[in-house]
């Protein structure tokens, strides 16, 4: 987890800028300074070393397991969080005066081939499961496939009108396999935010889109600066049992998959491509979907069941009448991988202690330090 002082800064600075927002009114300008209640700063001393620590050494404890979703390690978690925030002297957040909003989840475990095979006319490239690619269902389906498909380098996979950015141009990219970039454009500050990532550059948008093009399967190349984390992330994150909402007839590809740079380099030159020329062609405006030349078949075998979870809600009512029914949320997802794959050591359990026991922490240390106030914040806060 990163250090107390660093932790401490940051959340600090949170609680005092947020603060004179909410006290103040309408934002200052921006040479203004702060205007903050008389005993902001002694409320902002309640955030502390031990006020972290503590929660971060209870829900990354190996005796909740992971705090997998549904689990039993989920539901202590939940637990613990609404008698803090109760301790606390928070109001329920929930519906009917509860603590938490209950919802349904899908549960998917996917049984991925041990190899994955692609043909061209030159011949066949087979990938390695867990090394070279990771594959999880698209559907909510105890079988997924796909079947004799050709695969199609569509760029970054973006449809943004608004940017005037459209990387499929019409193409029938049904029953067909899309290679993606990982990310959006982020080469120019006017095009996509610049280095801002936007949902556009997200792996959700990415299959959300194929799904929409009809696409039979996706599949995102890997990089770690393109996606902000190492491979080791996608290799832990994607296997085992993924969770989802309940489906509700949107587009769906039948299978969601990664592959490493090195992978897809090996599987363009199949193709008679140059990675890096495509790549370099899919940063124009002007791109259009390449067919590789590469068919592929792939069948998952899928595992489902439906649980339940639940996001957990605590409410400081704001102390302004005209102002009480405008809500300002704090959040952080208390859940996380729960057990998988184990280490070196035999170690199974995925503690998620920075992941995001340390950002759960904070929140409440900011919810501590609110109550310490003699007056609430005009607008009410939501600790979820």
């Amino acid at each position: 987890m990163p250090s107390n002082r660093t932790s401490l800064s940051l959340i600090t600075l949170t609680f005092g800028a947020l603060l004179g927002l909410l006290a103040a009114g309408p934002p200052p300008a921006a040479a203004d300074p702060l205007n903050l209640p008389p005993d902001a700063e002694e409320a902002a001393q309640a955030i502390d070393e031990t006020v972290l620590r503590s929660a971060v050494g209870f829900l990354a404890d190996d005796l909740l397991e992971g705090r997998g979703p549904a689990s039993r390690g989920d539901e202590l978690t939940r637990l613990y969080l609404a008698t803090a925030l109760e301790q606390l002297g928070m109001e329920p957040g929930g519906p009917d005066g509860t603590w938490e909003q209950k919802l349904e989840m899908v549960g998917i475990t996917a049984r991925v081939p041990k190899t994955w095979s692609f043909s061209a006319p030159a011949g066949d490239l087979t990938l390695a499961f867990w090394d070279d690619f990771i594959a999880a269902s698209g559907v909510q389906e105890e079988e997924s496939e796909i079947r004799d498909a050709e695969l199609v380098f569509v760029g970054f996979g973006i449809e943004a009108p608004e940017y005037d950015w459209d990387d499929f141009k019409g193409a029938d990219l049904e029953g067909k396999v899309l290679v993606m970039l990982n990310n959006d454009p982020n080469w120019d500050p006017e095009l996509f935010e610049g280095e801002t990532r936007l949902y556009y550059g997200r792996w959700t948008y990415k299959y959300e889109s194929a799904g929409r093009q009809g696409a039979a399967g996706a599949i995102i190349i890997h990089t770690t600066p393109s996606a902000g984390y190492p491979y080791q992330v996608v290799q832990t994150s994607w296997t085992g049992e993924q969770f989802e909402l309940p489906a509700e007839g949107e587009p769906r590809s039948q299978v969601n998959a990664w592959v490493t740079e090195d992978s897809a380099r090996r599987l363009f030159e199949l193709g008679g491509y140059d990675l890096d020329q495509l790549v370099k062609a899919a940063r124009s405006r002007d791109f259009r979907p390449v067919e590789l030349g590469l068919t592929t078949s792939l069948t998952l075998e899928n595992r489902i069941r439906r649980v339940e979870t639940g996001n957990v809600a605590g409410l400081l009512p704001g102390s302004d009448p005209a102002l009480k029914d405008q809500v300002v949320v704090y959040t952080a997802h208390h859940d996380h991988l729960g057990t998988g794959k184990a280490d070196d050591t035999g170690d199974q359990i995925y503690n998620g202690a920075r992941d995001n026991a340390a950002g759960v922490a904070q929140v409440l240390a900011v919810a501590k330090a609110y109550t310490q106030l003699a007056r609430p914040p005009r607008r009410s806060i939501l600790f979820l």
